[in-house]
């Protein structure tokens, strides 16, 4: 792939910061959109605003069939069964909290377990701490190895009978460790657990099979893969989302309502109460549609290359520690420390030379304390950045690495 020209196809990254031309690695947080999705929102709020489902219009039927031309989009992209194992939610975190309410705690009891990773982001953590504490169960967690990746033998001792629930992510948003998904759903559903794979740093950068993994949920946001923000997915097996109850209530999800009960519309849509995110939906439509167009085991392929490069560049600078596995264990995220210099400090540093990076503890304080530090930078790269982009913020942390020794 020729990330040059596809650069070109996101105007926001045409631009100077403080007197630089802006060079964004900051996409585990939110990537940028194409001008193919910025024409796709604004083609309907133009020409199809409508509510969907409701109306016998044009303006209704044309909307109701984008939405539900972008949840084919979706089934496709991760090779669901059916649409209706497809529901579009708000982000990641809405739909690991309507499992966590959903499914967990109809099906939890005192005594099983919930297993889940100490590299998880908050909302892949939270939801499980909840959950067991409305139902008595246990919440437990894989052990790492020191390079950040999971210790597999820990992970096949604790996977036993008790394991009702297995949850973790993809791609970890701070180490970028990608995690063997397919080997770990094998040992759940030896148990008969369930396992949730939290695919908000996965299915951007990765082909994503939902049937080949076998997982039962699998969830990522549209904002992180060149879709709008505001709208994700939930996946869930057709027999598993069945047998749940909505978490929201209201329009859109009924069937019938009564005065003293109502019935739930079928899947997808009782767990899509109220107007739903339409134009987020065809927006992260059209963004699969970009997507494909380049080609994900290209963008694998991108973002490999890229890693490797930037370790070995950034490996360059005397006194820069990078936290996790070796390259070709992890996907497009190097995470690092300048020694003797705090990460927003860092970071400050960079964006006075238009250079865009995270900083903090990227809401994963549990990883942060297994790490042993307070917080760190991150660097995160995705389709339209280059080696020149690597080259600059090499020369950034050098600079910055320099003004601080002498301030110090």
């Amino acid at each position: 792939m020729d990330a040059r020209s596809i650069r070109e196809q996101f105007p926001i990254l045409n631009q100077e910061v403080n007197g630089h031309p802006l060079v964004y690695l900051d996409s585990s947080a939110t990537s940028h959109k194409p001008l193919a999705v910025l024409e796709a929102v604004d083609a309907y709020y133009r020409n199809d605003n409508s509510n969907v489902h409701r109306g016998v219009h044009t303006l209704g039927t044309r909307a109701t069939d984008k939405y539900e031309g972008a949840r084919e989009k979706v089934q496709q992209f991760i090779n669901a069964r059916s649409t209706k194992e497809v529901i579009f939610t708000r982000g990641t975190t809405t739909a690991i909290n309507t499992v966590a309410h959903s499914y967990a705690r109809a099906n939890l009891e005192p005594g099983d377990e919930v297993i889940i990773t100490p590299m998880e982001h908050h909302s892949n953590i939270i939801p499980w701490q909840q959950a067991v504490k409305a139902t008595g169960a246990t919440l437990k967690y894989f052990e790492l190895h020191d390079d950040g990746t999971l210790n597999m033998e820990d992970v096949k001792k604790s996977i036993g009978p008790q394991t009702k629930i297995v949850a973790l992510t993809h791609v970890s948003n701070v180490l970028g460790t990608i995690n063997p998904i397919k080997e770990i759903v094998e040992l759940a559903h030896r148990q008969n657990a369930v396992v949730l794979v939290d695919g908000a740093q996965g299915a951007p950068h990765l082909k994503v099979d939902v049937q080949e993994i076998d997982c039962d949920f699998y969830c990522f946001s549209g904002h992180k893969m060149c879709g709008p923000t505001g709208i994700g997915i939930l996946y869930g097996k057709q027999e598993l989302l069945e047998e749940m109850e909505p978490v929201e209530f209201g329009g859109e999800m009924i069937d019938f309502v009564h005065l003293y009960d109502s019935t739930w519309k079928e899947l997808p849509w009782k767990f899509e109460g109220g107007t739903p995110i339409i134009a987020g939906a065809i927006g992260l439509g059209a963004a699969i549609d970009f997507l494909n167009q380049i080609g994900m085991d290209e963008i694998e392929a991108h973002d490999q290359k890229l890693t490797n490069y930037a370790m070995k560049r950034m490996r360059e600078i005397e006194g820069l520690e990078i936290y996790g596995p070796a390259a070709d264990k992890r996907s497009a995220v190097v995470t690092f420390n300048i020694n003797g210099v705090h990460p927003h400090d860092t970071a400050t540093a960079l964006d006075s030379m238009g250079i865009a990076v995270r900083a903090g503890h990227h809401c994963a304080q549990p990883l942060m304390r297994w790490l042993n530090a307070t917080a760190t930078a991150r660097a995160s790269m995705y389709v339209y950045n280059t080696e020149d982009d690597i080259d600059q913020l090499v020369s950034g942390l050098t600079r910055t690495k320099e003004f601080f020794g002498n301030v110090f």
